[in-house]
């Protein structure tokens, strides 16, 4: 058996083609479900708002959430979409980035979910974490296997 904190040498398959469909899916839907890896290699799963542009996922987070620490650790995780009659899975390297956060993402945010600014700190001692996800691979793009 493998040791899941550890990197691996496996090539990365291409990114499928997000169809309009999905792409659309990506658009309105509210949640995913980020899935990390803890230090002693358990998963943890955590829903999260995203916005999703240039096949790449989005995340706005607190800093000090588990899920940042998890990432800066082994930075590999999964995403899924909440609805399971037509699953969305994929995975990438997620990359934390502290501010500034691109313009064009914190717009995109503020548009999908009512005026909400990614940037500004949910609590007084925390600072905010942007999460980039680019696609590595599509597991499942709507349809069950």
């Amino acid at each position: 058996m493998t040791d899941p904190t550890s990197p691996t040498d496996l090539a990365a398959d291409p990114p499928s083609p997000a169809a309009p469909p999905l792409l659309d899916r990506l658009a309105e839907e509210w949640n995913a479900w980020l899935c990390t890896v803890r230090p002693d290699g358990a998963p943890h799963v955590t829903p999260v708002w995203f916005v999703f542009r240039d096949d790449t996922w989005w995340i706005g987070t607190d800093g000090n959430s588990v899920k940042v620490r998890n990432i800066e650790r082994f930075p590999r995780v999964s995403l899924t979409l909440e609805d399971g009659r037509f699953p969305v899975v994929a995975e990438g390297d997620a990359i934390p980035h502290r501010s500034p956060f691109p313009e064009a993402i914190r717009a995109a945010f503020a548009a999908k979910y009512d005026g909400w600014d990614a940037s500004v700190p949910y609590r007084p001692d925390g600072g905010r974490v942007l999460l980039e996800v680019p696609v590595r691979r599509w597991l499942l793009t709507g349809t069950a296997q």
